[in-house]
């Protein structure tokens, strides 16, 4: 996701998002720009951070991710390398859902194209992390049925990727209670005061307040 603020000449930061089809759990990583170098190490930053084992990756059609580097690294690790549909606008709608409430509701539409910015960023996501993994829950659809002009839709109970993950049976148990324990020290109001915080330096900092226009 891009950070240009609604000006893309130049370089500037970019998001890069991953979320977990099954459990729905979602980290993210702000990088330099969208170079296949600063692509490969966010993606490197993030596996290392998974509470399970990165079995595959299936990324949008940018050159940042359809490369050599990245194939024979997925082909070296037994990772499986798919890409989303090409041609579509929404071509993951897992990720496009969660660029929207995870991270453009709390990093907001601004430029950022500085080091001490991505810093910043970088020091935000990591809160919200924990928030939305371990305390927002989701639903995940069941089911869908077209009854004439009409589609009915199934969601199943609303959980948190935490509590997910700890219900599959094939995950291994230290991985449980790694997260139990992790959930156990988290406190969601600090959480949030964290971000709060966070914020109000990214929009308050020198850089911003230069370039804004009214």
């Amino acid at each position: 996701m891009s950070h240009d603020g609604g000006n893309a000449s130049g370089d500037f930061c970019q998001t890069l998002n991953s979320v977990d089809i099954k459990s729905g759990w979602t980290d993210m990583v702000c990088i330099k720009n969208k170079a296949q170098i600063w692509t490969f190490d966010g993606l490197m930053a993030i596996k290392k951070r998974l509470p399970f084992p990165l079995k595959g990756i299936d990324s949008d059609n940018g050159a940042e991710f359809i490369n050599h580097h990245l194939y024979k690294y997925c082909n070296k690790n037994d990772i499986c390398f798919t890409r989303t549909r090409s041609s579509k606008k929404n071509d993951n709608c897992y990720i496009e859902e969660k660029n929207n409430t995870a991270i453009r509701g709390y990093v907001g539409y601004l430029r950022y194209d500085t080091p001490e910015q991505m810093k910043l960023v970088n020091e935000l996501y990591p809160n919200l992390r924990f928030l939305w993994n371990y305390f927002q829950p989701l639903m995940k659809l069941k089911s869908k049925t077209r009854i004439g002009s009409k589609i009915i839709k199934k969601y199943d109970e609303p959980k948190t990727p935490f509590e997910r993950i700890v219900e599959y049976k094939n995950i291994d148990k230290d991985i449980k209670a790694n997260l139990n324990e992790t959930f156990k020290q988290l406190n969601p109001f600090g959480l949030k005061r964290n971000i709060d915080r966070i914020q109000s330096k990214i929009i308050n900092m020198p850089y911003y307040k230069k370039r804004s226009i009214v």
